[in-house]
């Protein structure tokens, strides 16, 4: 696993910090818990935001750390699918995304949660979550009413954002001497590309993805524009004057292709772009 797309010097050094700090935290464990179902829910994190607080309470109060309640001194990590949740020093909740595509492993990404007190709202400390992706938003609408459901969240966020992103990588490496133009948004949410290996089309493919969470496109649309071919018999000044009067010459009306359209709604990118 590497440390994903991190163009600045700071945001490299806060992985690398992070990531140490987790890697300390999970050697340090007594205890790894995997949860499913309904294993994972409110009260567990409760009783997890529970633990840090008392833990930090009792060092903070007491000369020796040693002279803490032995039940205090194990510490357990959770997993919950591809996430770990570790109890980190000062009364911290961190949370470690592992993401994927086709079964290999990605990039590892970091949330840190504090709160100063049991009973105050959770907050989120720091992060090395990419900047595009509406993790304030998911803060501000979640995390003081649902914990869990951010988490969940954010998971959510990053997996489709590494799914959507290897899609077109995998895509440029297959039929990377077919397509011409490509252009995509940060989160790869829109994306829009030129097939123009062909004699006499020109097709453009562009998706639309509702939300940051989705991984197969909600809004497809696939043109093919038939090129200028001089054996029509058409000129460019003439093409221009047709123009002009709101006339389009037949052979240069574009067509769309609903076959196309509906195999990238129903398949990956990679998938749908060879129907």
């Amino acid at each position: 696993m590497t440390s994903g797309d991190y163009n600045r010097d700071s945001d490299k050094m806060i992985f690398e910090r992070l990531q140490k700090e987790f890697e300390a935290a999970r050697a340090s464990q007594t205890q790894e818990i995997y949860l499913e179902g309904e294993d994972w829910n409110d009260g567990l994190l409760a009783t997890i935001r529970e633990r840090v607080h008392m833990e930090a309470d009792r060092k903070a109060t007491s000369a020796d750390s040693n002279m803490l309640d032995p039940s205090f001194l194990g510490k357990i990590t959770y997993r919950v699918g591809s996430k770990v949740i570790c109890c980190l020093e000062g009364a911290r909740i961190g949370i470690q995304y592992e993401t994927s595509f086709a079964g290999e492993p990605c990039e590892l990404y970091h949330c840190v949660l504090e709160s100063k007190s049991f009973l105050e709202k959770m907050t989120v400390l720091e992060h090395t979550i990419p900047f595009f992706l509406p993790i304030r938003e998911a803060e501000n609408d979640l995390l003081s009413s649902n914990a869990m459901k951010f988490i969940d969240h954010v998971g959510e966020l990053l997996q489709a954002y590494v799914d959507r992103r290897e899609q077109v990588r995998l895509m440029k490496e297959l039929y990377g001497n077919q397509i011409g133009d490509l252009y995509h948004s940060l989160p790869y949410h829109m994306i829009e590309f030129v097939l123009g290996d062909f004699e006499c089309t020109r097709i453009t493919v562009s998706l639309k993805y509702a939300d940051l969470v989705s991984v197969l496109p909600t809004r497809v649309r696939v043109m093919a524009w038939p090129l200028n071919n001089s054996k029509k018999g058409v000129t460019g000044a003439a093409q221009m004057t047709r123009k002009g009067t709101g006339v389009i010459p037949s052979h240069l009306i574009p067509a769309r292709l609903s076959y196309a359209e509906e195999a990238l709604r129903t398949l990956s990118l990679p998938e749908g772009n060879s129907s």
